[in-house]
């Protein structure tokens, strides 16, 4: 790490920017996609916005392990912090991955088209409640790093709480019934949808904060 230049720097930060708007696109996708139909969706829909969550899981992976190598190199005394943060997130993209495999499954196997929003009850907690915390602690986690290490301009941080403290207020959905068409229920479109891609609106900004830094590194 020592040897790097600050060319070497410019390409880290434009290829991570990039990667998080491009990440923020591919979530405006995939969240369309749960929106197409008013009914239970064929299969070519659910199994599309599956595949589409595949790259954009890992993408995030990858964006969040640039976000750690960058802080470490800025702040090794945060190295710990920075290594729960991927932590939290490789496990919030594990449990996306099993809910996106039982949805999927039982897309599969069902004869008739299915809504697995609803039929798929297992994924009701991993979708809402559980990745509401999950979510609220890594990216707080992340805002709070970006800072400490001097990476990303304050705002960034504010923000980053900001989404914290608006994905803590659906953990109470689990609560309120499982109808998908409420704003706030267990698997509601506030609790799932709005709440669950808000992450990347920190992603979006962190990205496009990097892409500056980049073309002022190179000057």
């Amino acid at each position: 790490m020592g040897g790097c230049t600050e060319g070497d720097d410019a390409r880290a930060w434009r290829a991570t920017g990039w990667l998080g708007v491009g990440l923020a696109a591919l979530t405006a996708v995939e969240v369309s996609l749960y929106f197409v139909y008013a009914g239970p969706p064929p299969d070519v829909n659910i199994l599309t916005r599956l595949l589409v969550n595949v790259p954009l899981i890992v993408g995030l992976i990858v964006f969040f392990a640039s976000v750690r190598a960058m802080v470490v190199r800025a702040a090794p005394h945060l190295e710990w912090a920075a290594t729960l943060l991927l932590a939290l997130v490789v496990m919030y993209g594990t449990l996306t991955f099993v809910a996106s495999a039982l949805e999927g499954g039982l897309a599969i196997a069902s004869p008739q088209d299915v809504d697995p929003t609803i039929a798929a009850n297992g994924v009701y907690l991993l979708y809402g409640s559980i990745g509401r915390v999950l979510t609220a602690a890594f990216v707080g986690l992340a805002g709070y790093l970006a800072g400490a290490a001097g990476l990303l301009p304050r705002w960034t941080t504010r923000f980053a709480y900001a989404l914290a403290l608006f994905s803590l207020a659906f953990v109470p959905s689990l609560y309120f019934g499982n109808d998908p068409t409420s704003f706030y229920s267990a698997n509601g479109w506030g609790t799932t949808a709005v709440a669950g891609s808000s992450m990347l609106y920190w992603v979006l900004a962190a990205g496009l904060a990097m892409l500056g830094k980049a073309r002022r590194l190179r000057g």
